[in-house]
């Protein structure tokens, strides 16, 4: 683990897997998460020449909380995690609630991200045309309704959702998110995956929930960029079978991000696109890399 300190002094908690010497690729991860990476991934990232990395966002993990913070503010602090590693050109990716940030550092950070991988985003809130969280699974309904009706009422609700998945083992993961999983995701949400999930998250959890409650707002909140300005090759992927971010999510981005390369795949839901697909995901990022 590294730690990195911004121009504001704030902290952010960084952890790097693969290969040392590798193409840099830096990853986004979803809500709630941290900067722990995924061992399937790590080995991935050793076998393919790539420098993984990853980094808690403020409010996770030992990340000091940046109050008020909008998805674009992300850009600012990859820029400063990579100046601290000394690496220039860099290509990122993300997941889910990750998503929104991959997209913002694509965008604001044009002249070092050479591509971004986009997997199984949320939309913003406010798209035309979009219903939010139409085919979504009740638990994430819940959770959004609790955002919209302010901070006492998503204090509660974020509370209730961090004792269910602190409260929750590996075998017991599917229980909690059994309204979120379709077929495909039940596939493969086996006890290895949901014990990586618990670990991921209560590492970004546990020492503070501020991280969660503010990445709930700014996934609705304005995000602070356009997508119309992103000009870097971009990979969107996302599954038919998702119930954590609708399909209409997926569809809705692969019509707005300028000059997209869309998989809306009808097999995949949320989870698999990271279990089954990730091996295509990082060597489409290698392959623009090195173009």
């Amino acid at each position: 683990m590294l730690t990195v300190t911004t121009a504001d002094e704030r902290t952010l908690s960084v952890c790097e897997g693969g290969d040392p010497d590798g193409v840099p690729i830096v990853a986004h991860s979803g809500t709630p998460g941290s900067s722990m990476l995924y061992p399937p991934h790590v080995q991935a990232a050793e076998e393919a020449g790539v420098r993984l990395i990853s980094y808690d966002r403020p409010g996770y993990g030992a990340s000091t909380r940046m109050k008020g913070r909008n998805v674009a503010d992300c850009a600012v602090d990859v820029a400063a995690i990579c100046d601290a590693l000394e690496i220039g050109r860099f290509c990122v990716w993300g997941v889910s609630g990750g998503g929104p940030h991959a997209l913002a550092t694509a965008a604001l950070l044009p002249d070092r991200v050479a591509a971004a991988a986009v997997i199984a985003s949320a939309a913003p809130y406010d798209a035309e045309g979009l219903d939010f969280t139409a085919g979504m699974g009740q638990t994430n309904v819940e959770s959004f309704e609790a955002v919209l009706a302010g901070e006492d009422v998503h204090s509660a609700q974020l509370q209730r959702d961090l004792e269910g998945l602190l409260g929750s083992t590996p075998e017991t993961l599917v229980e909690v998110l059994l309204t979120l999983l379709g077929p495909a995701d039940k596939a493969v949400l086996d006890e290895d995956l949901a014990a990586y999930m618990l670990d991921s998250a209560r590492a970004g959890i546990v020492p503070s929930s501020d991280g969660w409650f503010d990445d709930d707002v700014v996934i609705m909140a304005p995000w602070g960029f356009d997508l119309s300005t992103i000009r870097v090759p971009v990979l969107y992927w996302h599954g038919e079978q998702d119930k954590f971010v609708p399909f209409s999510h997926g569809r809705w981005l692969a019509e707005h991000i300028p000059g997209v390369e869309a998989r809306l795949t009808p097999d995949d839901g949320h989870l698999t696109i990271l279990v089954n697909r990730y091996d295509e995901v990082q060597t489409w990022l290698l392959e623009r890399f090195n173009d």
